[in-house]
């Protein structure tokens, strides 16, 4: 198998480098990853600069880039093969219910999936490295016991709850859940009084029922949701049409 993987937090992050370690056990892999903390990057490209690949010290490839920039880079000018799979993360921190339209993460597993390739993001279900290395094992159990198994390709998000490998239990299947409204920005000043904006916290969970990834991982369980990338909103589409004829 051969596995291209790359994450939002950049090449340096803890999560990447546990689960290229975990997953060359089990595979040919290639690192692609951001020069830098690209956090929030959702899908974009970069369209107005060029873009340079650079190989550190420990093999892994970084891009002056998004994560998409990254995995579209890798599959179309970099490497001479199609991979057999596509993996992004270990995130530090989820990436469950809205999150996913702004997640870093999520996005370089998508540019892999629009390429006809099965895809998988995983994050933690809550922030720090403390069980990062029990992260990268866990994640690599799913690669292994369900990589063949679905039809291919496919898109998943998994979030992995943060703590010791021998409390990780089997996944479960989840929907999305969803937030509330974001927490407002957060208005401060620079040195010389120039008023800045920081982005606020995401909101509170709206939706977190059972069924979904955020209930999940609340009760210590690994989800994972398949996601698509059509966003017609379907139910509304006949109704739509009826009010333009």
């Amino acid at each position: 198998m051969r596995i291209l993987i790359s994450n939002d937090d950049g090449y340096l992050a803890p999560g990447i480098n546990a689960l290229a370690e975990a997953l060359a056990s089990i595979a040919d892999i290639v690192v692609v990853a951001p020069d830098s903390n690209r956090s929030g990057a959702s899908n974009s490209l970069s369209l107005d600069r060029p873009l340079s690949v650079q190989r550190a010290a420990n093999g892994f490839y970084f891009v002056n880039g998004t994560p998409t920039d990254c995995v579209h880079v890798a599959l179309t000018g970099m490497l001479d093969y199609k991979p057999d799979l596509v993996v992004s993360g270990i995130n530090n921190g989820p990436n469950m219910g809205d999150d996913t339209l702004y997640s870093g993460t999520v996005a370089a597993a998508t540019e892999g999936y629009l390429f006809g390739i099965p895809a998988i993001a995983f994050s933690q279900g809550a922030y720090g490295w403390e069980h990062i290395d029990d992260a990268a094992r866990h994640a690599r159990d799913i690669i292994q016991r369900y990589y063949a198994t679905l039809p291919a390709p496919y898109l998943l998000n998994v979030n992995i709850p943060n703590r010791p490998y021998d409390q990780l239990t089997n996944p479960v299947a989840t929907r999305l859940g969803r937030r509330h409204q974001a927490e407002p920005v957060i208005r401060a000043r620079d040195p010389r009084g120039k008023e800045i904006f920081w982005i606020g916290p995401p909101g509170a969970t709206k939706d977190a029922g059972e069924g979904t990834d955020f209930f999940a991982c609340a009760q210590g369980q690994t989800s994972i949701t398949p996601l698509q990338i059509d966003l017609t909103h379907k139910t509304q589409l006949d109704a739509l049409a009826k009010a333009l004829a």
